[in-house]
């Protein structure tokens, strides 16, 4: 791997987020909360869908595996920056970047296929009702979950393969606080046009894939809306996609802002806070946005916790 061949050194120096000592402090403390609510709101999610026989659908089987990814990709980028924050050491090594540049992007594209199959079983669900328990089988369920995977880890791989054909020889600090493609091409002294140009056709074939399919089913799911007679059918009718496109545009608004441009155009400033709200806050946000608006989760967590004081109160009168 060329990236080897013009340094002695074997590791790249995350600059992160800020020099003063006491904003580091406060971030550290923020991040740390911000990734328990990100654990213990998505591990939560899991559970309750996973105990409650009433969420076993295909719907609430995409936002497990929803859950999963922003469990999944917090937590490969927030212990390290809350060890760069928390401590003089900013270094981290050349495989150990790449493979968390690896795994942020399987994850993140793989969330982008998830979030549209999500987009396409609320069509179904709205559009046509009568077959949507054929339409959406478990089988056909399970397909587009591990499609979703398997693009996910293509994007990864051309982007990583691409990376790793580059020299690093001028500098290998990383005006960032994790290793994202656009900051790290940035510090290449090769040519990167050609993968520059790969990369950004990759991640913007992920997003318009995607948001197209996400397009095209809201704007079928708002036709058949607005045909509903009734404002109570529309509400009802609105109400079973809403956090779904909440969360979307959530997500897909800072990933387009950082990602979809030329790499050289990387701005320190913006790109950073973008970074921060889609690394670390949205996979907090999302289970608060599904739950929050989610009279279905709702009642489901009442079920479970029933359960659990019934639960409590047989093995109290067993003792």
């Amino acid at each position: 791997v060329n990236m080897w061949n013009c340094r002695n050194e074997s590791d790249f120096i995350l600059i992160g987020l800020t020099d003063s000592t006491e904003v580091q402090l406060a971030l550290s403390v923020l991040f740390l909360l911000i990734y328990l609510v990100t654990v213990l709101g998505n591990t939560g999610m899991i559970l309750i869908i996973h105990l409650d026989v009433q969420l076993h659908t295909p719907m609430y089987f995409f936002l497990t595996h929803l859950s999963f990814l922003d469990l999944s990709y917090s937590t490969v980028i927030t212990p390290k920056t809350l060890e760069n924050l928390l401590t003089s050491k900013k270094n981290i090594s050349f495989s150990g970047c790449f493979t968390q540049m690896y795994f942020f992007v399987l994850l993140a594209a793989t969330e982008c296929f998830l979030l549209s199959s999500m987009a396409y079983d609320r069509y179904i669900a709205i559009c046509n009702p009568l077959h949507y328990s054929v339409i959406m089988s478990t089988q056909f369920c399970s397909f587009l979950l591990t499609g979703s995977y398997i693009f996910g880890a293509m994007d990864s791989s051309v982007n990583i393969l691409c990376m790793s054909t580059l020299n690093f020889c001028n500098s290998t600090v990383i005006h960032e606080f994790f290793c994202d493609t656009s900051p790290v091409i940035a510090l290449s002294c090769s040519d990167t046009h050609d993968i520059e140009f790969i990369i950004f056709m990759f991640a913007g074939s992920t997003l318009l894939l995607s948001l197209t399919t996400i397009s095209v089913s809201y704007a079928s799911i708002l036709s058949t809306i607005l045909k509903i007679k009734s404002t109570s059918g529309k509400r009802k009718a609105f109400s079973t996609c809403a956090s779904h496109l909440l969360g979307v545009t959530v997500f897909y608004g800072t990933v387009i802002f950082t990602h979809l441009k030329p790499n050289k155009s990387f701005s320190l400033g913006k790109d950073q806070v973008a970074s921060v709200f889609y690394t670390i806050v949205i996979p907090m946000l999302n289970p608060l946005i599904y739950s929050l608006r989610n009279k279905e989760v709702k009642r489901a967590l009442s079920r479970v916790m029933q359960k659990t004081e019934s639960s409590k109160h047989w093995g109290k009168q067993w003792c």
